[in-house]
């Protein structure tokens, strides 16, 4: 492994186990969520300053805020990377607030109005988030059982992108037709088409890159989860590198991981563990990529970064919603 990418891996465990003692008494899968987040900046975990936003958080928003659910470590985890971060935080809930006007209050809308906070101009903000409801309710004209609040963090993604939403809803379509034959979940694949949309080249091509990489995992051994954790996959496959170098990578961190605490067999499970193996890989490639971008092309690749960080967010939401949902009826 190269050293870059391991000492990544070693900053990664750090990070899960300085949340995990900050954060008490959370879903086990959010301390990677929240170190990923750090990680991808390449940032030490700081307990007073997690601690300090944590409590900003809690002087700004009520206790039965969607804010104070399970998207809660994650944003503390964001602001906690702002010199400063009530800025930060206020932008996010004033358009939370624009987006709750124009959808029901959810988790997975304060990860849209993170993600928007995150890129978008104050200047910018009522014509992302009208977009992102035209978004929306194009999704669920073509999908009326299967779009629901989880897509509006998607939508938003799309929205903060310049593709017209008209494209963006018929490359969604073209995306899903294409690769819904290939996995079970019909969600899951809907959610990777909806990411697939922000990338460039031909339904065809991307589709076909998505596929190579999950292929290329799954005939070493790795197999990518084919449940929440497909969107993720989509945005590696987006990464103007080479598949089989990209593999090799992903292979090479999920084992490294595979011997840490909290990720073997009675950990988070193999599906989880190559998806973080995939966004440490990727936040090592950009890392290499930035020091020869031009500034449209590192703009383009840092809104990749965003973007999986909200895809990581909201598959995270669903899995972790599931599981406390299954412990509570067991």
């Amino acid at each position: 492994m190269r050293e870059s990418l391991k000492a990544r891996c070693e900053l990664f465990i750090e990070n899960r186990d300085v949340i995990k003692s900050s954060f008490t008494w959370q879903s086990n899968y959010l301390y990677p969520l929240c170190s990923s987040i750090l990680t991808s900046k390449n940032q030490n975990a700081d307990v007073e300053k997690l601690k300090e936003c944590k409590r900003l958080l809690h002087s700004q928003t009520g206790v039965f805020s969607n804010f104070r659910g399970i998207s809660k470590s994650a944003i503390i985890t964001m602001l906690s990377m702002e010199s400063e971060p009530k800025v930060l935080l206020d932008r996010i809930l004033q358009i939370y607030d624009m987006l709750k006007e124009l959808f029901f209050p959810s988790e997975y809308l304060t990860v849209a109005a993170a993600s928007i906070a995150q890129i978008a101009e104050p200047e910018q903000y009522c014509q992302i988030v009208q977009k992102t409801r035209t978004i929306y309710e194009k999704m669920k004209e073509n999908h009326p059982f299967l779009t629901s609040s989880s897509d509006s963090a998607f939508a938003a993604l799309i929205a903060l992108s310049e593709v017209n939403e008209n494209y963006a809803v018929q490359e969604m379509e073209r995306c899903y037709e294409i690769l819904h034959p290939q996995f079970f979940s019909s969600n899951a694949v809907q959610s990777l088409s909806h990411i697939l949309t922000l990338g460039e080249e031909s339904s065809q091509v991307k589709c076909q890159r998505v596929m190579t990489l999950f292929e290329l995992l799954k005939g070493k051994g790795h197999k990518y989860g084919t449940g929440e954790e497909l969107a993720t996959l989509g945005v590696l496959s987006m990464l103007d590198v080479d598949l089989n170098a990209l593999a090799e990578e992903i292979i090479e961190v999920d084992e490294f991981l595979e011997h840490q605490k909290g990720f073997g067999i009675f950990g988070v499970g193999p599906k989880q563990r190559i998806m973080y193996a995939g966004i440490l890989t990727m936040c090592d490639f950009v890392s290499h990529m930035q020091q020869t971008m031009n500034t449209a092309a590192l703009n383009s690749v840092m809104s990749l970064v965003i973007a999986q960080q909200a895809a990581l967010c909201a598959s995270t939401a669903a899995i972790a919603a599931t599981a406390t949902t299954s412990s509570g009826n067991s």
